[in-house]
């Protein structure tokens, strides 16, 4: 915990001390533009624009399902000329040839958040989500003593942060026996498909403890099946991301437990990488952004309250 909160602040008092005197153009593409975690990703990319000096063009497709829109926003920004693509991709697969079309134009590219299959990006800034949803395995386990029936709400097949959440996921259920994994759905990152595909996971299973939910949409679709089903506490939810309607849901006892990303970071250091690539500094291949669990227990704790709340 000392370890994210001296991060957090060091990144916070290098807000407006600038180090670099450029005037880049760096579009930034999400994979939505609804959800309150694309929004924390555009506050830390207008942040690191303001500190570097860039312009910051942001734009995505309405929904994370959109991938041939994705692709029509990347061709338009390779059209304009921009300097840099900080982008996190819709499909891991159906991106690499426009991304390619962009390095050939010699526009550096980043991912966050959801990268491709492909070494073109000169730099993948994210959270290890394979790590993160391992975590949640083993919160989901303590929350229900170690055994029952469990479920598994991953969000778009084909998205790789989607993809790793699930295989993690399973991969930490190997540590925990008692846990059986009954039901796995995709909830296409659209709350009512979510909140459908738990009133028929609690009814093939009604034996049902927990369910993991792998991001915001997931979880708030969840949170209302499961409550108005009358099983909120009865039925454990863990969940990934941490809105304002997810940190309010974990105070009021419908979530047990987040499994909270740094969404800010992600848009910040996306579009520094961007920026330090194209003015021939070095650049990590892979910068981690980092997971921490919170629970009702450690919520109100500083260094939690930063993570949740940037500004």
């Amino acid at each position: 915990m000392q370890r994210i909160a001296l991060l957090l602040t060091l990144a916070l008092l290098a807000i407006g001390c600038s180090s670099s005197d450029s005037d880049y153009t760096i579009a930034v593409i999400p994979k939505g533009l609804g959800h309150q975690f694309w929004k924390t990703v555009n506050a830390g990319a207008d942040a690191a624009g303001k500190e570097f000096n860039a312009k910051i063009l942001w734009n995505g497709p309405a929904k994370e399902t959109e991938v041939a829109k994705q692709i029509s926003i990347v061709q338009d920004m390779i059209s304009r000329g921009v300097d840099g693509i900080v982008m996190a991709a819709c499909d891991e697969n159906a991106l690499i040839d426009v991304l390619q079309q962009a390095t050939d134009a010699g526009i550096t590219v980043v991912t966050i958040d959801s990268g491709v299959k492909s070494d073109l990006p000169v730099s993948f800034v994210a959270t290890d989500n394979a790590a993160g949803a391992m975590a949640a395995a083993d919160t989901l386990s303590g929350l229900v003593g170690g055994k029952g029936d469990v479920g598994l709400l991953p969000f778009v097949p084909g998205a790789a942060t989607s993809e790793m959440r699930e295989s993690g996921f399973k991969k930490g259920l190997e540590n925990h026996a008692g846990l059986n994994l009954v039901s796995t759905i995709y909830t296409h990152s659209d709350v009512a498909k979510a909140l459908s595909a738990t009133q028929d996971m609690m009814t093939s299973n009604p034996n049902l403890v927990g369910i993991f939910a792998t991001n915001e949409p997931a979880c708030i679709g969840a949170m209302r099946a499961i409550e108005a089903a009358g099983k909120s506490g009865e039925i454990t939810l863990v969940a990934f991301d941490a809105s304002e309607d997810q940190v309010a849901a974990l105070e009021d006892g419908l979530v047990q437990a987040l499994i909270v990303q740094n969404p800010f970071r992600m848009g910040h250091d996306g579009v520094k990488a961007a920026i330090d690539h194209i003015e021939g500094r070095a650049v990590e291949k892979r910068i981690d952004t980092g997971v921490v669990v919170v629970t009702a227990d450690n919520l109100n704790d500083a260094e939690i309250q930063a993570l949740i709340n940037p500004s």
